[in-house]
């Protein structure tokens, strides 16, 4: 019993051993590793050496793997790299020497690109210039980068780099400042292309017009950019006797094109003020196209004022253009919104129009009203006194109701329409209580008798100016 509990015993102690054991053995491997790593570099340096090139820089990296020694880099030819893997091979102290040491060749297309793989760490890849310096490359494009930036290059030294590549590399690199993670920017040749998500909305207009003056001897190709997303998405277009101003944002650069577009469509010849940024943040359910038609369906009903759209509701204030308007803007809001829009306050009030303004255009296909009228009474006694005197010729009407009328319009604009139908072609333009009836008759006598009569027909008040030529020639 004694022998067995001894045995017992001395194999409990050899087991309790054990774990002292491993921590003596991985203290020394610790210790020992980074000496071992500086040991094999220094024992190459001499041999990386004596590979400098003409940029100074010499084309062989070393790094300690354990007991081995990696060899990395591009020879100028392949004798050079035998010649250099067999010093390396002749070295005392690495186990063995993985080669992982390329040629210098041709890059045709010439392709180098750098992505941001983490808040402060970019990595580079593709192919660099031989003749440049792969440090003084790096230097350039840590230059373009934020302070503490990290590089992971993996680029080879290639011959066919386009002129002044490094500054192509350099205004690429500091476009990646303003991308999120997984953003890239790379160069094929003399094309530059850039893709990611702009970090927020300064960022991306930092972009655009960076992009808008690439570097000389280069172009823009393939630009991927994804618009910042903001909480509050908003949209805004105010219009004024100036013009229209954008504000809020749109949801990419062709939106905002569409938006100007329709501004532009809305004032001719006015001003259009562009404030609009390009974010993201629109409800995915509401088409953004619809909603920027829409937003000018509703300004077309307004003199001064503003559109707005946020929190996903839209809205309109201002001064109607009429009387009319603040019901047409109400049912436009109520039956004619796109999809996910919901309706907001229609906020409008109408201001008497000045001048009041009406016109009747004369042509061989037809007679058109346009303009303002006060009533439906005044609108048929109009339209009775043209039907009559026309044949074929349609009537259109396209005038609005509207108050501030000057008294007697309907009998000042019922006395001249006989006139303006027996034209050949014509208009009526009445401002106020003045009225000129201008034009042109198929006989030389009938245009002459037209100030006469138009002076003989206008009521009490009201001024009136005839110009109408004779188609015909006069008698010699």
């Amino acid at each position: 019993m004694s022998e067995v509990f001894a045995l017992g015993l001395r194999r409990a102690g050899w087991l309790a051993g054990l774990p002292a054991l491993a921590l003596i053995w991985a203290s020394a491997t610790l210790y020992a590793a980074p000496q071992i790593a500086e040991s094999l570099e220094a024992a190459g340096a001499r041999v990386a050496a004596g590979t400098a090139t003409a940029t100074g820089e010499p084309w062989l990296r070393l790094e300690a793997r354990g007991r081995d020694l990696a060899a990395e880099g591009e020879a100028p030819d392949v004798a050079e790299r035998e010649t250099v893997l067999a010093k390396l091979a002749a070295l005392e102290g690495p186990r063995r020497i993985v080669s992982e040491v390329g040629l210098v060749e041709t890059a045709a297309p010439f392709q180098w690109a750098a992505i941001r793989t983490g808040t402060a760490r970019v990595a580079l890849e593709g192919s660099r210039p031989a003749e440049i310096g792969r440090r003084a490359l790096e230097a350039r494009i840590t230059g373009a980068l934020a302070p503490g930036t990290h590089l992971d290059d993996t680029a080879r030294a290639a011959r066919g780099a386009p002129p002044d590549f490094a500054g192509a590399a350099a205004f690429l690199a500091a476009r990646l400042s303003e991308l999120a993670k997984g953003g890239r920017a790379a160069l094929s040749d003399t094309v530059l292309s850039l893709s990611g998500e702009a970090l927020d909305v300064p960022a991306y207009e930092a972009l655009r017009a960076a992009l808008a003056d690439p570097p000389a001897g280069f172009s823009v190709g393939r630009i991927e950019i994804v618009p910042p997303a903001v909480a509050r998405f908003r949209f805004a277009v105010a219009k004024s006797a100036r013009g229209i101003v954008l504000d809020g944002f749109a949801p990419s650069a062709a939106d905002r094109e569409a938006a100007l577009r329709a501004a532009a469509e809305a004032v001719p010849g006015g001003t259009v003020q562009d404030r609009l940024l390009t974010a993201r943040g629109l409800d995915p359910a509401i088409d953004p196209k619809a909603l920027i038609g829409f937003a000018f369906k509703l300004a077309e009903l307004i003199q001064t004022g503003t559109v707005t759209f946020a929190d996903d509701t839209l809205a309109v204030t201002g001064d109607a253009i009429d009387a009319q308007a603040i019901p047409d803007a109400a049912a436009l809001m109520r039956e004619a919104r796109p999809a996910g829009v919901k309706p907001g306050p229609v906020t409008l009030a109408a201001r008497p129009l000045s001048p009041y303004r009406v016109a009747i255009r004369r042509t061989p296909e037809a007679v058109t009203l346009t303009a303002y009228l006060p009533d439906d009474a005044t609108r048929e006694r109009v339209l009775a006194a043209l039907r009559p005197r026309l044949f074929r010729e349609p009537v259109i009407d396209r005038t609005r109701l509207a108050e501030g009328a000057p008294p007697d319009l309907g009998t000042a604009l019922a006395a001249a329409a006989p006139l303006v139908v027996n034209l050949a072609t014509g208009e009526v333009a009445v401002a106020d209580r003045a009225l000129t009836l201008t034009g042109e008759s198929l006989y030389r006598e009938a245009a002459a008798r037209v100030p006469d009569r138009l002076a003989e027909a206008l009521p009490p008040g009201w001024t009136g100016q005839a110009a109408v030529a004779a188609r015909q020639p006069a008698e010699t």
